[in-house]
């Protein structure tokens, strides 16, 4: 009786040993794909979204090549956009629009739209506009203005840590995204401002 009872406890001790290993190996052949997979370089895409002042237009760029072009409104020579090269810190759903002494939440009557992408300049971004008619003219208050269809489209393009290069003259890389810019083109960033409370 003891020896079978002996013999028993053997038996449990290998069978637990067996179960032991068989978890063990399970638990290897789950983590080499994970381990394969991790052991990959991650390409990250660059892709920046570049502002002329002049052409009154933005590009998202990707690798060198153009996505897309969009109308915008800039700012006038009162406020005007602010040129360099800045970053995508925030982006923002439904904004609420804050100006001294107004607040204006979510809705048709905000004049920021229904996106928001914050730069790291305080106060300035990309945002949509509740006057459409501004785009394509000197309108804003230095931020840069979008068609609410193209924000939103832009918007779901843009990451924060993106980089945004607004440029007010027409250098090598502003020439080859949107083309050379003649005189008589560049004098009608004063004539065609039409100046709202909005940025």
């Amino acid at each position: 009786m003891r020896r079978q009872f002996n013999n028993q406890v053997t038996k449990n001790k290998k069978s637990a040993k067996l179960r032991l290993i068989a978890a063990a190996a399970l638990a290897l052949i789950t983590l080499l794909p994970a381990s394969a997979q991790s052991a990959e370089p991650t390409i990250k895409t660059e892709r920046q979204i570049v502002v002329s002042i002049p052409h009154r237009q933005l590009a998202v760029v990707e690798a060198g090549q153009v996505l897309k072009v969009y109308a915008v409104a800039v700012g006038t020579e009162e406020s005007p956009s602010p040129e360099g090269d800045f970053t995508v810190t925030h982006r923002v759903v439904n904004p609420t629009y804050y100006h001294p002494g107004t607040v204006i939440g979510p809705g048709r009557s905000n004049p920021l739209g229904t996106r928001w992408i914050g730069l790291n300049k305080k106060g300035f971004g990309i945002h949509g506009t509740n006057m459409p008619a501004s785009i394509g003219k000197a309108a804003s208050h230095g931020c840069i203005r979008m068609r609410q269809a193209d924000l939103e489209e832009l918007f779901a393009m843009t990451n924060v840590g993106d980089k945004v290069v607004i440029r007010k003259g027409v250098d090598a890389e502003v020439a080859q995204i949107f083309g050379t810019f003649g005189a008589a083109q560049d004098g009608a960033v004063a004539a065609d401002s039409a100046t709202d409370s909005t940025n």
